[in-house]
């Protein structure tokens, strides 16, 4: 499928950056990256072209001192000329639209809900959230935060201190719900359960940006590559039924190990050939991955089994795709989830040297967003 990739404010910036960074070169799924704030600054820092980067905001008065209500005004604004300024590109051609934002601050969340009201009503195609949710140091001066100090938000890596954001929580819970209806489905990464101790997201942004970013490129970069036909295509239509219509809340898992996809006949490295794969090794190979995928470190902290519909992606050397074991893989996670609409397919890698897979659990419940609004009415 073809997805258009917009990042608006600091947070949606960087995530649209890591996600171009993944895009296979053998297997393009992106139809544009446009990234859109109010800071010359962030965009000036941003590697995707000249051309598909776009101020707004000023002249308005607004400053980044200024409440969420305010940005969701300049949000309805503006979003028009967003619209405009995506016509660059070719936002026609996409099966999908993907607004990355930072839940915590005001500018992105105070964009998002107009912008995507905004392409629901111009396009004809399913628009997805990828939100990122605060973490508790980041509102919180009582959070743990390792080694700097209960009531410091200094970083442990680099001794720079980061300007405290108190109303972190209450902006992200006030974006979810001004999403809802709005958003097809919002899929989450939060920030609060990716931090490792003494750490703050200043310093993890980046991994925790690949992170997920990898996880969106195994889903929506499915189907064969160099030539290589997938048996079972996820195709648009496919990703559209599970994520739905409805503001579902998303959580992805992914899980993946490394093979060996050639072997040398003199044990010299010499006459390197394609190894012949064991038919009991690639079934292991399949099944740790969505082992991994449905049960390891999910983007959003939830119960699998609360999810109401399921996806998984299955990819690597086509030689180690193992048709039985990846059909058994989607029974186990039809078993898993609570509801009976889990659909799965391969995505044939053949320069990879690794077996993934990528696992998405739509209409999930986390106890996270709960805490947050906690945090919310607490303030």
């Amino acid at each position: 499928m073809q997805l258009e990739v917009i990042g608006v404010g600091g947070a949606g910036c960087r995530i649209a950056d890591a996600i171009r960074a993944v895009e296979p070169a053998d297997h393009s799924f992106l139809t544009d990256v446009f990234v859109f704030d109010t800071d010359a600054a962030t965009l000036r820092r941003t590697v995707v072209p000249e051309s598909h980067r776009h101020r707004y905001g000023q002249g308005t008065g607004i400053d980044a001192d200024d409440d969420l209500e305010r940005r969701f005004e300049m949000g309805e604004t503006h979003a028009e000329e967003l619209l405009e300024a995506l016509a660059q590109g070719a936002p026609h051609e996409a099966d999908a639209f993907l607004v990355a934002v930072g839940l915590g601050g005001a500018t992105g969340g105070g964009t998002a809900p107009a912008l995507v009201a905004a392409l629901q009503q111009r396009y004809d195609a399913p628009v997805y959230v990828l939100a990122t949710l605060p973490a508790d140091r980041e509102f919180d001066p009582d959070a743990d935060a390792g080694d700097t100090g209960p009531h410091s938000r200094t970083t442990a890596a680099t001794g720079n201190a980061e300007p405290p954001r108190p109303t972190a929580a209450s902006n992200a819970v006030a974006t979810m719900e001004r999403l809802e209806g709005l958003a097809s489905a919002v899929v989450c990464f939060d920030n609060e359960a990716w931090l490792r101790p003494g750490e703050t997201v200043a310093d993890a942004r980046d991994r925790c940006n690949r992170e997920l970013a990898g996880r969106v490129a195994a889903v929506f970069a499915g189907g064969g590559s160099d030539g290589s036909v997938a048996q079972n295509v996820i195709d648009a239509s496919d990703v559209e039924r599970i994520l739905g219509n409805e503001s579902a809340i998303v959580a992805l898992g992914y899980g993946d190990q490394d093979v060996e996809t050639s072997s040398s006949r003199f044990g010299l490295g010499l006459l390197s050939t394609d190894r012949d794969v064991e038919t009991s090794e690639a079934v292991s190979a399949v099944e740790t991955v969505v082992r991994k995928g449905t049960h390891g470190k999910l983007s959003l902290e939830c119960d699998p089994e609360t999810a109401a519909r399921g996806l998984l992606v299955v990819g690597g050397p086509p030689t180690w795709l193992n048709r039985q074991a990846i059909a058994e893989g989607r029974r186990a996670l039809q078993s898993t989830v609570s509801g009976n609409g889990v659909l799965g397919g391969d995505a044939p890698r053949p320069d990879d040297e690794t077996v993934f897979a990528a696992v998405v659990l739509a209409g999930v419940e986390s106890e996270r967003l709960e805490e947050l609004r906690a945090a919310d009415r607490a303030v």
